[in-house]
């Protein structure tokens, strides 16, 4: 075992494939989008393998993915389309993943600081975590369109930093794909992934991480007492 902080001061967590499993919510909203559009149906797994770069890339790629491509006026227009399906699907389906309701409180409990640090547009984050009763427990929301830049790109974490007040030396990220991964290590914080999430079509026992988790709890024991180790 390795000690990767000497004290830990916040976790910060993606949200759709770590925290919850709002596929369900996206795909319909996606269907509605496609239909509205004239466009063939997906399923729920084409979906999910589309998730994780944010909404603009997961319409680009419902519309295009196996088919052809499409202009910058129509993926507007799709884009525009799928915003306000989502407005009214997101939460309706969506779930916490198991444990996620008791851990964060314990989390908060040590005194750690909690952040959300997602590609999905801000304006349905904190809807989403609310009726989900997880708002609460986040201390900052970084969404995708918060800044001028999203993950993979490190700024969302540094600004996350910055925003709960702590040092990115004593930072954990906690996501389930490539995409935070290569966030994490081009900000310099170490990361976790779990395995149960959306990766994009890419393994994460392929990805460059501290370590995996198969199910949420999995990291009360990793942190320990407010310090970081994994295998």
């Amino acid at each position: 075992m390795k000690e990767l902080l000497g004290r830990l001061e916040a976790v910060l967590f993606d949200l759709d494939g770590t925290l919850v499993d709002s596929v369900p919510d996206l795909a319909e909203a996606a269907r509605r989008m496609l239909h509205e559009l004239g466009e063939p149906s997906r399923g729920d797994d084409e979906i999910a393998s589309f998730v994780g770069k944010g909404i603009p890339v997961l319409v680009e790629r419902a519309l295009a993915v196996g088919r052809s491509a499409v202009s910058a006026d129509r993926l507007s227009d799709a884009i525009a389309s799928f915003m306000g399906h989502y407005a009214e699907t997101n939460g309706l389906r969506t779930v916490c993943y198991p444990g996620v309701r008791e851990t964060l409180p314990q989390l908060r409990a040590r005194g750690l600081k909690i952040g959300c640090v997602t590609n999905k547009a801000t304006a349905f984050v904190a809807p989403l975590l609310e009726k989900l009763d997880l708002l609460s427990f986040f201390d900052c929301i970084v969404g995708g369109d918060t800044l001028a830049r999203k993950k993979p790109d490190p700024e969302p974490l540094w600004y996350a930093c910055d925003q709960l007040g702590v040092t990115r030396a004593h930072v954990l990220m906690v996501g389930d794909s490539s995409n935070d991964a290569l966030c994490a290590r081009r900000a310099g914080i170490p990361v976790v992934l779990m395995t149960y999430g959306y990766n994009e079509g890419v393994p994460v026992d392929t990805v460059d991480c501290d370590g995996l988790l198969s199910a949420f709890p999995e990291l009360l024991p990793l942190i320990g007492g407010r310090s970081v180790i994994v295998d």
